[in-house]
């Protein structure tokens, strides 16, 4: 059913049978009320939750497109304002019939806009055309495009200011079943990364506890541009044997895709500390020749640490090289130990050397494992400092082995849950981040501001 705030605009809708049925029972029948959706249109399923999303512009970093496909109808995409046309997207992430798009408005409406699908992000195909909107909420019924992209295309405001939208809702069944995509570069730098320390416990799929097949599945659907893991990827002595009997038969199938760090598990092997890890990962873990490296996507520079080594003089004074030649303007660094936890190892002080060297390097953003649980800071200095300028650090240790509980809570901690795994599922673009911590459930346990870089 469409909800309206005043008198209804008029929709081009395909006249299916079941409307023609609905209006002859209304006169027949004096039924009160007729849905105009197509039969069975209901119980498709939404498949654009949490989908890649990206848009003409954004009035600033806080309202990004991709709160528009998050579930929370406190939060919104908001175009710039003052201009026409404007248009948000999404990537369905393979080929759909799309039979319902369910648009909630925001003061800032459209009074003008076409529902545009295509199949390769290029040429458009019109599903649906509003002339005469209203703003609240509009809900596109009986509609049989095909493809993999949704825009909504905005051409005259309602308002002076932009076009914004709570939710952007795409409803229907993906061709083929439930799909496999393959990641397309977004425009404008954007793209979306899983990360989870704290994986492999010694069990398999056969025993409905074993938590790391069900994280590695749900990673698995998110289908990121890449992975990162920081450390305890294997239990308990990370040997090559154990690598290959379980972390292999779970996180495994995206081994490629994946950018490891390692953890303190990792030291244990009687063959030597990071035998079997540098073993099972190669040159992914050693690309540089050091168990620490860096890399760049889009305009990010990605540095992995091994934090069981900062007292190395040799890989903090990399750091300090790496980080003066890049040329990127946003960092992010990750590693196994956590300068700041709530949990049981709680602040571990290891860290505080490099922490001070990112944050004197401008960087923005830290990922942690180490103590089980999901925990985001806000952006502090290495000595604990509130700043805005400081780093964002999360704690990620989720991605399999047994939770922890949160202990000792510490200053600048936002969010902490202890419990349910999941994986944290991050977005970037060329100068913003925002992430979400999602549960092996599907549902999103928390989500995170949008920050733009320093």
């Amino acid at each position: 059913m469409r909800l309206y705030a005043f008198a209804p605009p008029r929709r081009t809708v395909p006249l299916t049978p079941f409307l023609i049925l609905s209006a002859v029972l209304l006169l027949v029948g004096g039924l009160l009320l007729v849905s105009p959706g197509r039969a069975g249109a209901a119980a498709d399923p939404l498949l654009s939750r949490d989908k890649p999303a990206t848009s003409s512009s954004v009035e600033d970093s806080t309202f990004p497109p991709a709160k528009a496909f998050d579930g929370d109808p406190a939060t919104r995409w908001a175009s710039a304002e003052g201009s026409d046309p404007q248009w948000i997207r999404v990537d369905l992430g393979t080929s759909a019939t799309v039979s319902r798009v369910r648009l909630s408005w925001e003061a800032a409406y459209a009074r003008a806009y076409r529902v545009e699908i295509s199949a390769d992000g290029s040429s458009w195909t019109r599903l649906a055309t509003e002339t005469a909107g209203n703003g609240g909420t509009d809900d596109w019924t009986g509609l049989t495009g095909k493809g993999r992209y949704l825009r909504v295309y905005g051409t005259a405001r309602g308002t002076s200011y932009g076009y914004s939208l709570y939710e952007t809702e795409v409803y229907g069944t993906f061709d083929g079943g439930t799909p496999t995509p393959t990641p397309t570069p977004s425009p404008g730098g954007a793209f979306t990364v899983v990360a989870a320390g704290d994986i492999a416990a010694q069990c398999t799929a056969s025993s409905s506890s074993c938590a790391h097949p069900k994280t590695a599945a749900l990673a698995q659907r998110i289908n990121p541009r890449f992975y990162l893991t920081m450390g305890d990827n294997q239990y308990d002595d990370a040997l090559l044997s154990d690598f290959r009997a379980y972390y292999d038969k779970t996180w495994g199938a995206f081994k490629a895709k994946t950018r490891p760090a390692p953890g303190n598990h990792e030291t244990y092997d009687p063959a030597g500390p990071l035998a079997g890890y540098k073993a099972y990962f190669g040159a992914l873990a050693y690309p540089q020749g050091k168990p620490y490296y860096s890399y760049d996507e889009g305009n990010w520079h990605f540095i992995a640490l091994d934090s069981n080594s900062f007292d190395d003089a040799a890989q903090i004074q990399w750091l300090k090289d790496d980080l003066a030649r890049t040329t990127k303007g946003c960092v992010a660094a990750y590693f196994h130990h956590p300068l700041y936890s709530s949990g049981g190892h709680g602040n571990d002080p290891v860290s505080k050397p490099v922490w001070q060297i990112l944050h004197g390097a401008g960087a923005d953003l830290v990922l942690n494992g180490h103590d089980h649980h999901y925990e985001r800071f806000a952006p502090q200095d290495a000595s604990g400092r509130a700043t805005p300028d400081g780093i964002v650090e999360i704690v990620g240790g989720m991605g399999g082995a047994e939770p922890y509980p949160i202990e000792t809570v510490q200053p600048n901690s936002q969010k902490r849950i202890s419990g349910p795994y999941g994986v944290l599922k991050l977005d970037f673009t060329d100068t913003t981040y925002t992430w979400q911590y999602v549960g092996t459930d599907g549902q999103v346990k928390d989500s995170g501001p949008t920050y733009t870089c320093h």
